[in-house]
């Protein structure tokens, strides 16, 4: 299949010899019952140390493919009654970025989250989910509509990056994703965010200040692509793979050093193989944050925000007085 990956290879032509052989017994009409089995048992162990031992890069690539579930996909699995709105209300509507109103649960929520395509003419379209300065105060016109109502707020988070592109630094790039920062850390409603494929950059970011910040197992979270990082470290971005090591981007590494609150884990490949399990996964433990979350009063759910961003990082502390020589 054109979309399996690299490292599948042996998986799939396993998988293709099982099926020879199933085509050969209704065919000839011999009994390979016995082989199959051994088979089957085969790949059952094949598939278990191969999704179970992926290296950083190769959950980089589960997170590019380009048949992996958008937020769109989850609205549609795990919410009810979505009311998409568009627009920012000061310059147009940004559809690498889908916002609205919907019901979770029977429950009011807003839903934000990037949205990339899965064919070129989408891809165009949604500009490969790198959003304008549109598209990030679209977000906050959301987002505070949800504060106003008392409604809780969901982010999918899903993309390279901002659009680094001249008109979109000529309309506020750096400053439209900074504001979303400041606002996201002070609203009074409960905000959840999972990152559910690639979380690139300040452009991640900007939907990204939450009560929970979850990361489903092969979604990765870094400051600047593999790409980006080898292209600066070593000059040659062919180093993509070593960056990934060595940047600490996948879900695992993130728990280990307190960035992310849980892993939701993926069903046996990927997301992309089987889209409704993918959201029951999901909607498990969004239910969870959200019941966790709702017993928070407003002035707990900005100190528990801000607690759990000040604990991020190491920090030295230093004798304040300065020593006179």
């Amino acid at each position: 299949m054109a979309n399996d990956l690299g490292f599948e290879k042996p998986i799939i032509e396993l998988k293709n010899k099982i099926s020879e052989l199933r085509s050969f017994t209704e065919e000839k009409e011999i009994d390979l019952s016995d082989e199959i089995r051994k088979l089957e048992s085969r790949l059952e162990q094949l598939e278990k140390d191969i999704y179970g031992n992926l290296q950083p890069w190769e959950r980089v690539q589960i997170a590019r493919h380009n048949e992996r579930p958008t937020t769109c996909d989850y609205i549609e699995h795990l919410f009810t009654d979505f009311l998409e709105m568009h627009g920012d209300r000061l310059y147009g509507d940004d559809a690498a970025i889908v916002g609205g109103i919907a019901k979770y649960k029977g429950k009011p929520v807003t839903v934000i989250g990037h949205q990339r395509g899965k064919d070129t003419k989408e891809n165009i379209y949604r500009n490969f989910g790198m959003p304008h300065p549109e598209g990030y105060r679209k977000a906050l016109r959301l987002m505070k509509q949800a504060e106003k109502f008392q409604r809780p707020i969901i982010c999918f988070i899903d993309t390279k990056g901002a659009y680094p592109g001249k008109a979109a630094e000529e309309r506020g790039q750096s400053e439209a994703i900074a504001r979303n920062l400041l606002e996201m850390a002070g609203f009074t409603v409960p905000i959840v965010c999972i990152v559910i494929g690639e979380g690139g950059s300040g452009g991640a970011l900007a939907l990204g200040v939450g009560n929970h910040l979850h990361m489903l197992e092969n979604a990765t979270y870094s400051v600047i692509s593999p790409e980006g990082a080898a292209a600066l470290l070593w000059k040659d971005a062919s180093l993509a793979q070593k960056a990934a090591e060595s940047m600490k981007i996948t879900a695992p590494d993130l728990k280990e050093l307190g960035i992310i609150d849980e892993i939701i884990s993926e069903v046996k490949g990927g997301a992309h193989r089987h889209i409704a399990e993918q959201a029951k996964k999901i909607d498990v433990t969004l239910e969870q944050s959200l019941a966790e979350l709702s017993k928070l009063s407003e002035d707990e759910l900005v100190e528990q925000r801000y607690q759990k961003y000040k604990k991020i990082g190491q920090y030295t502390h230093v004798n304040d007085a300065i020593p006179i020589i």
